[in-house]
């Protein structure tokens, strides 16, 4: 019988579960992984209990002065080393309050013309051209419409809700009517995937934190399946499971920057969240009150 002691979780293995702990997403484990990770290596790999002000504020001078990484970058560094001694290490370190967060340079947003918009969009085909019809025909951010539900969908009203949005809120938008035929028809694809799932007993889409145990029907039903699920299946990260996921957002930002440059938009650097704001530009220039909805 073997009697060894279960070695204890390694850092990154506890970093990993505090994170998920609070329901924070995937892209944020990997992100604040990394700089842990790098922090760690930059230290010729002592244990971050063993460091303290000196060593944080040399690996972030280091990133700002030898790498010269963006002011967005380092405050995903920052924000990384401090959940790793409040959520992870459990030590209060009231140093880490006073460093000096550096301040992201105002920018202007890249707005396209509405002739631009009609160019780009004309060079994008399927699920991907509607996907950008409906970023610009409702200002959705991207993973919003990527994450978007079958129950979400209201024909009926003309309204689309968002959930859990940005601060973690919910919305609800207008649909557009120019939309509703090709939303159908996407609709209708999803559902054939659905049905293979089912047919296969493949397992049900994610749910949002806690839902799956309370619902555990929820997952595998039409109402919370993906208006945009991916062609194939996948493997969850972090529960290891087999199931559909949505659209890959890089999918659909590689397929939209070969439309901006075959649509001749070269002194742009048009990404998706450019539809955002010509949305909300075009509105305003049409004589729209954003503000107040009229």
């Amino acid at each position: 019988m073997d009697t060894a002691a279960t070695p204890p979780p390694t850092l990154l293995a506890v970093l990993r579960r505090e994170i998920r702990a609070r329901h924070m997403s995937l892209r944020t484990e990997d992100t604040y992984v990394y700089w842990v990770r790098d922090f760690v290596r930059f230290h010729g790999r002592r244990h971050p209990r063993e460091l303290g002000a000196a060593e944080v504020e040399a690996y972030l001078t280091m990133l700002a002065t030898r790498r010269r990484v963006a002011a967005s970058t380092h405050n995903q560094a920052l924000s990384a080393l401090l959940f790793l001694y409040r959520a992870v290490l459990k030590v209060e370190l009231p140093w880490l309050d006073t460093l000096q967060r550096p301040r992201r340079p105002q920018r202007l947003p890249v707005v396209l013309s509405v002739d631009e918009v009609t160019a780009v969009m004309s060079r994008l085909q399927g699920e991907y051209g509607l996907l950008a019809r409906l970023l610009y025909g409702t200002g959705m951010r991207i993973s919003e419409a990527l994450r978007l539900r079958v129950k979400d969908v209201d024909f009926d009203r003309l309204t689309l809700v968002v959930r859990e949005g940005k601060g973690d809120k919910d919305r609800a938008l207008m649909l557009p009517h120019s939309l509703v035929a090709d939303l159908r028809a996407q609709l209708a694809y999803s559902h054939s995937l659905w049905q293979r799932d089912r047919a296969q007993q493949i397992a049900g889409v994610e749910l949002p934190h806690v839902l799956a145990r309370k619902y555990p029907r929820a997952p595998q039903s039409w109402a919370w399946h993906w208006v945009f699920p991916q062609a194939t299946l996948s493997v969850d990260p972090r529960s290891g499971v087999r199931r559909r996921h949505h659209l890959f957002d890089q999918s659909f930002q590689r397929a939209f920057k070969r439309a901006v440059l075959a649509a001749g938009v070269h002194k742009k650097p048009a990404t998706p969240h450019t539809l955002r704001h010509a949305f909300a530009t075009h509105l305003l220039q049409a004589g729209y009150d954003i503000g107040s909805g009229r």
